[in-house]
């Protein structure tokens, strides 16, 4: 509320939201945050030691049903280690999930799927800032992914058998400078075309907001291009 200048001072923040039900913060860390003032608001007044009970006993009352303070013989997640970790089991999970969430939008002529014993014989060109890049691929707040286990749409292709062909087009999702030239050589005897575009955490996330929906720098040309 500070940052969106509803409030100005932690202290009056603090006495707001206790005040509105809020009993949860993500803070700025120990030096610099709101639920350090509590007390200065209960002393104040601004606040009674009864809303802050209120306030308190659902957030323990969760933490008890998660079992946070259960002795660790009786969590089940105590018997696992980093076995588990990127296993075949997790990997093929995430597969399905993966499969499943797709969106097909249109699907013209039945293109789509694209099967396997049929790539063989078609010459597949990839293209795009997303299509051989793994460090793109991964939102905000993703942990550290292991590369072994990324499967760009060029390399995932490429496993299939099929014959494919790959140019970036540019090098970065911002899409600064393209080479227009090497992507319609590259284009210019495929069968099929997969453009891979987007964002990324170089363009959008938290706190780093756009003020329009339009891909960034030259990929809708790259895209035009691809398809011209």
């Amino acid at each position: 509320m500070l940052g969106h200048h509803y409030t100005h001072s932690f202290l009056e923040t603090a006495v707001a939201s206790v005040n509105a039900g809020c009993n949860l913060e993500l803070s700025y860390g120990l030096r610099k945050n709101v639920f350090m003032h509590i007390p200065q608001a209960l002393a104040m007044g601004n606040i009674t030691l009864q809303m802050l009970r209120d306030r308190v006993r659902p957030l323990f009352y969760t933490r008890m049903r998660l079992g946070e303070f259960d002795p660790p013989a009786m969590n089940p997640y105590s018997s696992l280690d980093l076995s588990v970790v990127q296993s075949p089991e997790h990997r093929n999970l995430s597969l399905e999930a993966a499969v499943k969430s797709f969106v097909l939008l249109k699907n013209v002529q039945g293109t789509l799927p694209l099967r396997a014993q049929d790539l063989s014989g078609q010459h597949l060109a990839v293209v795009g800032p997303f299509a051989d890049n793994p460090r793109v691929l991964f939102g905000d707040y993703a942990p550290v992914p292991d590369p072994q286990y990324i499967y760009t749409p060029r390399r995932g292709l490429e496993m299939l058998g099929a014959n494919v062909s790959f140019t970036a087009g540019c090098s970065e999702p911002r899409c600064r400078r393209y080479s227009r030239a090497e992507l319609v050589r590259v284009v210019g005897t495929a069968d099929i075309v997969l453009v891979c575009l987007g964002t990324g955490v170089d363009v959008e996330t938290e706190a780093k907001d756009r003020s329009d929906l339009s891909l960034p720098g030259h990929q809708l040309e790259l895209l035009q291009d691809a398809v011209q």
